[in-house]
Protein backbone atom coordinates (compact mmCIF):
# COMPACT_ATOMS: atom_id res chain seq x y z
CA UNK A 1 0.00 0.00 0.00
CA UNK A 2 2.77 2.26 0.78
CA UNK A 3 4.44 2.09 -2.73
CA UNK A 4 1.03 2.19 -4.30
CA UNK A 5 0.43 5.15 -2.36
CA UNK A 6 3.66 7.14 -3.34
CA UNK A 7 3.43 5.95 -7.07
CA UNK A 8 0.07 7.74 -7.33
CA UNK A 9 1.38 10.86 -5.12
CA UNK A 10 4.08 10.77 -7.91
CA UNK A 11 1.48 10.52 -10.75
CA UNK A 12 -0.77 13.76 -9.24
CA UNK A 13 2.32 15.77 -8.99
CA UNK A 14 3.48 15.06 -12.38
CA UNK A 15 -0.38 15.71 -13.50
CA UNK A 16 0.01 19.42 -11.69
CA UNK A 17 3.12 19.99 -13.53
CA UNK A 18 1.47 19.34 -17.19
CA UNK A 19 -1.68 21.34 -15.87
CA UNK A 20 1.00 24.62 -15.36
CA UNK A 21 3.38 23.75 -17.92
CA UNK A 22 -0.02 24.19 -20.07
CA UNK A 23 -1.35 27.62 -17.72
CA UNK A 24 2.04 29.25 -18.47
CA UNK A 25 2.02 28.43 -22.55
CA UNK A 26 -1.50 30.13 -22.45
CA UNK A 27 -0.81 32.73 -20.54
CA UNK A 28 2.77 33.64 -22.76
CA UNK A 29 0.58 32.94 -25.62
CA UNK A 30 -2.19 35.94 -24.54
CA UNK A 31 0.73 38.08 -23.48
CA UNK A 32 2.07 37.71 -27.20
CA UNK A 33 -1.57 38.66 -28.46
CA UNK A 34 -2.01 41.29 -26.30
CA UNK A 35 1.40 42.87 -27.35
CA UNK A 36 0.86 42.54 -31.27
CA UNK A 37 -2.43 44.24 -30.13
CA UNK A 38 -0.99 47.01 -28.43
CA UNK A 39 1.69 47.57 -31.45
CA UNK A 40 -1.64 47.51 -33.48
CA UNK A 41 -3.25 50.07 -31.91
CA UNK A 42 -0.38 52.68 -31.39
CA UNK A 43 0.39 52.03 -35.03
CA UNK A 44 -3.26 53.11 -36.05
CA UNK A 45 -3.64 56.02 -33.34
CA UNK A 46 -0.20 57.28 -34.76
CA UNK A 47 -1.83 57.11 -38.46
CA UNK A 48 -5.04 58.81 -36.87
CA UNK A 49 -2.81 61.16 -35.47
CA UNK A 50 -0.84 62.02 -38.55
CA UNK A 51 -4.54 62.40 -40.23
CA UNK A 52 -5.92 64.37 -37.87
CA UNK A 53 -2.83 66.70 -38.45
CA UNK A 54 -2.65 66.63 -41.89
CA UNK A 55 -6.52 67.95 -42.43
CA UNK A 56 -5.61 70.53 -39.82
CA UNK A 57 -3.05 71.87 -41.65
CA UNK A 58 -4.70 71.79 -45.56
CA UNK A 59 -7.98 73.50 -43.24
CA UNK A 60 -4.83 76.29 -42.24
CA UNK A 61 -3.74 76.29 -45.81
CA UNK A 62 -7.55 77.22 -46.85
CA UNK A 63 -8.09 79.68 -44.34
CA UNK A 64 -5.12 81.30 -45.07
CA UNK A 65 -6.08 81.29 -49.05
CA UNK A 66 -9.44 82.70 -49.16
CA UNK A 67 -7.91 85.14 -46.14
CA UNK A 68 -5.25 86.52 -49.10
CA UNK A 69 -8.10 86.71 -51.99
CA UNK A 70 -10.60 87.92 -49.21
CA UNK A 71 -8.31 90.77 -49.14
CA UNK A 72 -8.24 91.93 -52.87
CA UNK A 73 -11.28 93.25 -54.53
CA UNK A 74 -12.64 91.71 -58.46
CA UNK A 75 -10.50 93.62 -60.59
CA UNK A 76 -7.25 93.02 -58.36
CA UNK A 77 -8.01 89.65 -57.04
CA UNK A 78 -4.60 87.22 -58.19
CA UNK A 79 -5.76 84.80 -60.42
CA UNK A 80 -2.44 82.28 -58.64
CA UNK A 81 -0.13 82.93 -55.78
CA UNK A 82 2.22 80.60 -53.31
CA UNK A 83 2.89 80.91 -49.95
CA UNK A 84 4.74 78.96 -46.73
CA UNK A 85 4.47 78.54 -43.27
CA UNK A 86 5.89 76.35 -40.42
CA UNK A 87 3.46 74.70 -38.03
CA UNK A 88 4.34 72.37 -34.79
CA UNK A 89 6.92 69.77 -36.86
CA UNK A 90 5.59 70.42 -40.21
CA UNK A 91 6.55 72.58 -43.43
CA UNK A 92 3.55 73.84 -45.37
CA UNK A 93 3.96 74.93 -49.40
CA UNK A 94 1.01 76.31 -50.58
CA UNK A 95 -0.22 76.91 -54.27
CA UNK A 96 -3.29 78.37 -55.54
CA UNK A 97 -4.89 78.65 -58.81
CA UNK A 98 -7.73 80.33 -60.61
CA UNK A 99 -9.91 77.62 -62.40
CA UNK A 100 -9.84 79.90 -64.87
CA UNK A 101 -6.69 78.42 -65.70
CA UNK A 102 -9.00 74.79 -67.16
CA UNK A 103 -11.14 74.02 -69.96
CA UNK A 104 -14.53 73.63 -68.17
CA UNK A 105 -16.21 70.39 -69.30
CA UNK A 106 -19.71 71.70 -69.31
CA UNK A 107 -19.23 74.89 -70.72
CA UNK A 108 -16.13 74.68 -73.28
CA UNK A 109 -17.30 75.20 -76.92
CA UNK A 110 -16.29 72.11 -79.13
CA UNK A 111 -13.97 73.65 -80.88
CA UNK A 112 -11.73 73.79 -77.62
CA UNK A 113 -12.34 70.39 -76.83
CA UNK A 114 -11.13 69.52 -80.02
CA UNK A 115 -8.21 71.59 -79.78
CA UNK A 116 -7.25 70.02 -76.62
CA UNK A 117 -7.37 66.48 -77.80
CA UNK A 118 -5.44 67.58 -80.76
CA UNK A 119 -2.81 69.31 -78.34
CA UNK A 120 -2.40 66.21 -76.81
CA UNK A 121 -1.60 64.03 -79.28
CA UNK A 122 -5.08 62.77 -81.04
CA UNK A 123 -5.38 63.69 -85.09
CA UNK A 124 -7.46 66.40 -86.03
CA UNK A 125 -10.80 63.91 -87.16
CA UNK A 126 -10.78 61.92 -84.21
CA UNK A 127 -10.49 65.03 -81.67
CA UNK A 128 -13.11 66.62 -83.67
CA UNK A 129 -15.28 63.12 -82.81
CA UNK A 130 -14.54 62.89 -79.17
CA UNK A 131 -15.30 66.54 -78.75
CA UNK A 132 -18.30 65.56 -80.06
CA UNK A 133 -19.04 62.81 -77.46
CA UNK A 134 -17.99 64.94 -74.70
CA UNK A 135 -20.92 67.26 -75.83
CA UNK A 136 -23.15 64.42 -75.95
CA UNK A 137 -22.12 63.76 -72.34
CA UNK A 138 -23.22 66.87 -71.10
CA UNK A 139 -26.24 67.71 -73.47
CA UNK A 140 -30.09 66.99 -72.79
CA UNK A 141 -31.58 65.39 -75.20
CA UNK A 142 -34.18 67.01 -76.94
CA UNK A 143 -38.03 65.49 -76.43
CA UNK A 144 -39.64 63.50 -78.56
CA UNK A 145 -36.95 63.25 -80.56
CA UNK A 146 -34.85 59.75 -81.44
CA UNK A 147 -31.87 59.70 -78.58
CA UNK A 148 -28.64 58.98 -81.44
CA UNK A 149 -26.69 59.76 -77.58
CA UNK A 150 -28.43 57.13 -75.86
CA UNK A 151 -28.30 54.27 -78.28
CA UNK A 152 -24.12 54.82 -78.48
CA UNK A 153 -23.80 53.76 -74.92
CA UNK A 154 -25.81 50.23 -75.66
CA UNK A 155 -23.12 48.04 -75.74
CA UNK A 156 -21.23 49.50 -72.80
CA UNK A 157 -23.90 48.44 -70.70
CA UNK A 158 -24.88 52.27 -69.15
CA UNK A 159 -26.42 55.08 -70.58
CA UNK A 160 -24.94 58.85 -70.83
CA UNK A 161 -25.21 61.40 -68.24
CA UNK A 162 -26.68 63.84 -70.66
CA UNK A 163 -26.37 66.31 -68.00
CA UNK A 164 -23.44 68.37 -66.82
CA UNK A 165 -20.53 66.76 -65.66
CA UNK A 166 -20.17 66.13 -62.22
CA UNK A 167 -16.65 65.66 -61.62
CA UNK A 168 -13.45 65.24 -64.47
CA UNK A 169 -12.92 61.42 -63.88
CA UNK A 170 -16.48 61.20 -65.76
CA UNK A 171 -14.74 61.58 -68.92
CA UNK A 172 -13.16 58.51 -68.45
CA UNK A 173 -17.20 57.05 -69.13
CA UNK A 174 -17.71 58.82 -72.32
CA UNK A 175 -17.57 55.98 -74.89
CA UNK A 176 -15.38 56.56 -77.91
CA UNK A 177 -12.67 58.78 -75.85
CA UNK A 178 -9.41 56.32 -75.37
CA UNK A 179 -8.72 55.81 -71.81
CA UNK A 180 -5.28 57.08 -71.88
CA UNK A 181 -6.47 60.39 -73.93
CA UNK A 182 -8.84 60.57 -71.12
CA UNK A 183 -6.36 60.42 -68.43
CA UNK A 184 -3.90 63.20 -70.08
CA UNK A 185 -6.85 65.34 -70.45
CA UNK A 186 -7.11 64.97 -66.40
CA UNK A 187 -5.14 68.40 -65.44
CA UNK A 188 -6.21 70.67 -67.93
CA UNK A 189 -10.28 70.42 -67.40
CA UNK A 190 -12.53 70.95 -64.75
CA UNK A 191 -16.12 71.08 -63.78
CA UNK A 192 -15.60 74.30 -61.61
CA UNK A 193 -14.53 77.16 -63.77
CA UNK A 194 -18.00 78.22 -64.68
CA UNK A 195 -17.18 80.26 -67.86
CA UNK A 196 -16.59 79.09 -71.46
CA UNK A 197 -13.25 80.53 -71.74
CA UNK A 198 -10.15 80.31 -70.09
CA UNK A 199 -7.52 82.83 -68.80
CA UNK A 200 -4.13 81.93 -71.39
CA UNK A 201 -1.99 84.14 -68.52
CA UNK A 202 -2.19 81.25 -65.80
CA UNK A 203 -3.60 78.29 -68.45
CA UNK A 204 -0.66 75.69 -69.38
CA UNK A 205 0.63 75.18 -73.21
CA UNK A 206 -1.90 72.75 -73.82
CA UNK A 207 -4.60 74.48 -73.02
CA UNK A 208 -3.60 77.92 -74.92
CA UNK A 209 -2.95 75.70 -77.78
CA UNK A 210 -6.53 74.33 -77.71
CA UNK A 211 -8.02 78.11 -77.88
CA UNK A 212 -9.48 78.75 -81.04
CA UNK A 213 -8.15 81.58 -83.19
CA UNK A 214 -10.10 84.83 -82.41
CA UNK A 215 -8.41 86.10 -85.43
CA UNK A 216 -6.55 85.57 -88.50
CA UNK A 217 -4.00 86.35 -86.48
CA UNK A 218 -3.91 84.68 -83.66
CA UNK A 219 -2.45 86.19 -80.47
CA UNK A 220 -0.14 84.41 -78.08
CA UNK A 221 -0.94 84.70 -74.36
CA UNK A 222 1.37 87.69 -73.54
CA UNK A 223 -0.73 89.87 -76.28
CA UNK A 224 1.79 89.30 -78.89
CA UNK A 225 0.88 88.43 -82.82
CA UNK A 226 2.22 85.67 -84.99
CA UNK A 227 2.08 88.23 -87.38
CA UNK A 228 5.86 88.78 -88.63
CA UNK A 229 7.58 91.48 -86.27
CA UNK A 230 7.53 94.19 -88.99
CA UNK A 231 3.50 94.23 -89.54
CA UNK A 232 1.81 97.14 -89.01
CA UNK A 233 -0.49 96.50 -86.18
CA UNK A 234 -3.99 97.83 -86.96
CA UNK A 235 -4.80 101.03 -85.23
CA UNK A 236 -8.00 99.98 -83.71
CA UNK A 237 -5.86 97.69 -82.03
CA UNK A 238 -3.47 98.93 -78.89
CA UNK A 239 -0.28 97.16 -77.90
CA UNK A 240 -1.92 95.89 -74.76
CA UNK A 241 -5.01 95.08 -76.19
CA UNK A 242 -5.20 91.62 -76.75
CA UNK A 243 -3.63 91.11 -73.28
CA UNK A 244 -6.28 92.64 -71.81
CA UNK A 245 -8.75 90.40 -74.07
CA UNK A 246 -6.84 87.34 -72.94
CA UNK A 247 -7.38 88.15 -69.41
CA UNK A 248 -11.06 88.94 -69.11
CA UNK A 249 -11.47 85.28 -68.27
CA UNK A 250 -12.24 84.49 -64.60
CA UNK A 251 -13.74 82.28 -62.12
CA UNK A 252 -14.78 82.33 -58.32
CA UNK A 253 -13.32 78.95 -57.58
CA UNK A 254 -9.21 78.32 -57.30
CA UNK A 255 -7.95 74.99 -56.75
CA UNK A 256 -5.58 74.95 -53.90
CA UNK A 257 -2.49 72.34 -53.54
CA UNK A 258 -1.54 72.27 -50.57
CA UNK A 259 2.12 69.95 -49.73
CA UNK A 260 2.92 69.11 -46.35
CA UNK A 261 6.18 68.19 -44.94
CA UNK A 262 6.81 66.36 -41.66
CA UNK A 263 9.88 66.15 -39.40
CA UNK A 264 9.95 62.37 -39.82
CA UNK A 265 10.47 62.59 -43.60
CA UNK A 266 6.76 62.23 -44.34
CA UNK A 267 5.46 64.03 -47.29
CA UNK A 268 1.63 64.19 -48.41
CA UNK A 269 0.26 66.56 -51.05
CA UNK A 270 -3.60 67.26 -51.20
CA UNK A 271 -5.81 69.33 -53.57
CA UNK A 272 -8.76 71.28 -52.43
CA UNK A 273 -11.37 73.27 -54.89
CA UNK A 274 -13.08 75.94 -52.99
CA UNK A 275 -15.49 78.84 -54.24
CA UNK A 276 -15.26 82.01 -52.36
CA UNK A 277 -17.50 83.46 -51.46
CA UNK A 278 -18.95 86.31 -48.82
CA UNK A 279 -18.37 87.71 -45.12
CA UNK A 280 -20.78 85.18 -43.44
CA UNK A 281 -19.14 82.32 -45.57
CA UNK A 282 -15.77 83.52 -46.73
CA UNK A 283 -15.27 80.24 -49.31
CA UNK A 284 -16.84 76.44 -49.54
CA UNK A 285 -14.92 73.39 -50.15
CA UNK A 286 -16.33 71.60 -53.73
CA UNK A 287 -13.82 69.30 -53.78
CA UNK A 288 -10.86 67.42 -51.39
CA UNK A 289 -8.28 65.11 -52.97
CA UNK A 290 -5.52 63.66 -50.41
CA UNK A 291 -2.49 62.27 -51.32
CA UNK A 292 -2.17 62.68 -54.72
CA UNK A 293 0.13 62.53 -57.28
CA UNK A 294 2.49 65.52 -57.93
CA UNK A 295 1.63 67.30 -61.07
CA UNK A 296 3.50 67.40 -64.26
CA UNK A 297 1.56 68.67 -66.64
CA UNK A 298 4.86 69.95 -68.72
CA UNK A 299 4.56 66.96 -71.21
CA UNK A 300 1.60 65.05 -71.42
CA UNK A 301 1.56 64.44 -75.53
CA UNK A 302 0.76 60.59 -76.76
CA UNK A 303 -0.24 59.13 -79.59
CA UNK A 304 -4.12 58.27 -80.06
Amino acid sequence: MTAIGARNRSGERGFVIVAVLWILAALSSLAMIFAAYLSASTRAIAVNETALQTEALVSASLELTAYQLALADERTKPPNGAFHFRMDDANVQVAFTSEAARIDLNLAPKEMLAGLFTALGAGKDAALEYADRVVGWRTRPVPGSANEEEARYNSAGYSPRQAPFVHVNELALVVGLPAALAERALPFVTVFNGSPDVDPTIAAPEVIEAMPEKSANKQDPLGGSSAPPNAARPASQPPDAAKKDASTATSPCYRVETTIRFRNGRRTTSEVVIAMGDKAEPYRVLSWQEDIAPRNVVSRRGST
